[in-house]
């Protein structure tokens, strides 16, 4: 599949002057907290303490996508949800939040722009108030805007994406794979076990986007620090995530190195970018930097963690890619099927009966695209993997107009990452617990793996 590009906008879909944010979301005064929308940055419907709630008993009624047992064990929620007629899930945490389980629910979520805006993807305890970033651009666009300023952000970032600008990237995401498998030093088979997730699959997506964005790579374990704190702090109260702040103050100064040494990296091609006649001012330069940073790590080192761990307990899947290689190709589409990582979220734009649900403004949408992608009524075998399935057009880059613009550069890290992984070690098996992520990206956060003898 290729990437969607929005159609060209009228000039009387464009707005009449481009919508600002009241102040800047990079730390520039201390953020205002309460409890509504009004003067506000972050608002909270009722206070939050997840002690309150406990364990999730039903996820039919009580969804928490930040519960440990969640992510080992999603694909049994799923069916489980299917299996007894629930199409859309409820929850009162976070001040409430819906999550439709079936794809044709996902799916229509993801297609109506009308009731649903994308101006917050990810469900904490805090909204975003008036004097947040505001829709139609949200704090890190595209991903975060609304039509028509979601076109114009997203055609900007399409370029650097495309197939001609990601090909070349090969040759140098397998010289890291292979330098990485060199750094885990002499392997002695039946013996040694490696973490497969903390020693290979976290240092690949962090240091290719860290290059495109022309950021120091010795920052590299600070940007896997900013990923946690963005995706995996959801429940904490609002103004005592310091890290966010924190990312804000590095993204400036990235910015401003950048304004002062020039270069040709993904920044500069931000910083350079004009839109109406203007350059982009620095919050919507420094949000999109925000997504790409976040978004491109964590989403594909989840995506190879994931595959190597199906790998990991399937020696007829790993004996087929070592006999026919061909395979890879149909491969990878299996594992972003089964193992999609990605769960995006919307806002309720304005009370809305969606599906039977009496969904209210402000209210919190769950987006499980691999959810979506298990659905026995969309995919034949849904819960089976199938390394060579034909038909598979999966959700695992998202349904609608904020389709993954990344999904060219994804797909070339998995694909030499698990090829690279593969040659060097043919034959492995899982040699531990596995720890699994918390929130909206699922992947294994410790993957120990024993290399066996050939």
């Amino acid at each position: 599949m290729t990437d969607i590009i929005d159609p060209p906008l009228g000039s009387d879909a464009l707005p009449e002057e481009p919508p600002v944010a009241p102040v800047s979301q990079f730390g520039l005064r201390d953020s205002v907290i309460g409890d509504s929308p009004e003067g506000t940055d972050v608002w909270q419907r009722v206070p939050y303490d997840a002690d309150d709630y406990g364990p999730v008993s039903d996820f039919a009624t009580d969804f928490d996508h930040a519960d440990k047992d969640y992510n080992p064990n999603a694909p049994k929620v799923w069916k489980q949800l299917r299996d007894d007629a629930c199409p859309v899930a409820h929850s009162d945490r976070y001040g409430g939040m819906w999550i439709p389980i079936t794809h044709d629910a996902v799916h229509d979520v993801a297609y109506d722009t009308d009731n649903f805006t994308s101006r917050s993807v990810v469900v904490s305890v805090g909204r975003p108030g008036d004097m947040a970033m505001p829709a139609p651009i949200g704090a890190v666009p595209p991903i975060s805007s609304d039509p028509p300023f979601h076109g114009m952000a997203r055609r900007m970032l399409l370029p650097p994406f495309a197939p001609k600008q990601i090909e070349p990237w090969e040759d140098e995401v397998r010289v890291l794979c292979r330098r990485l498998l060199d750094d885990m030093g002499e392997i002695t088979p039946g013996e040694t076990t490696i973490d497969a997730a903390v020693q290979y699959a976290q240092h690949i997506p962090v240091n290719v986007i860290g290059r495109m964005l022309g950021f120091p790579e010795e920052d590299e374990a600070l940007f896997r620090e900013f990923v946690h704190l963005a995706l995996e702090t959801i429940a904490e109260e609002p103004g005592t995530r310091t890290g966010i702040d924190e990312l804000g103050k590095y993204i400036r100064a990235q910015i401003e190195d950048h304004r002062e040494n020039p270069r040709d990296d993904l920044t500069s091609y931000l910083m350079n970018m004009e839109m109406e006649g203007e350059k982009l001012s620095d919050d919507i330069v420094g949000g999109s930097i925000v997504l790409l940073l976040i978004a491109g790590i964590d989403t594909t080192w989840s995506a190879i963690g994931s595959s190597l761990w199906h790998l990991a307990q399937s020696p007829e899947d790993r004996q087929r890619l070592t006999d026919d290689p061909e395979v890879m190709t149909f491969a990878i589409e299996e594992f972003l099927r089964a193992y999609a990582p990605v769960t995006m979220a919307r806002m309720v734009a304005k009370d809305h009966e969606f599906h039977g649900c009496p969904m209210k403004k402000d209210d919190w949408v769950l987006l499980p695209f691999p959810a979506a992608n298990r659905d026995p009524k969309q995919f034949e075998d849904a819960d089976t993997f199938i390394i060579d399935r034909e038909v598979n057009r999966h959700a695992a880059f998202g349904l609608g107009i904020h389709r993954c613009l990344g999904s060219n550069l994804a797909r070339l890290e998995l694909k030499v990452a698990s090829e690279e992984f593969i040659a060097r070690f043919p034959n492995f098996e899982l040699a531990g617990d596995v720890s699994w992520s918390v929130g909206q990206i699922r992947g294994p956060r410790v993957l120990p793996i024993k290399i066996l003898a050939d």
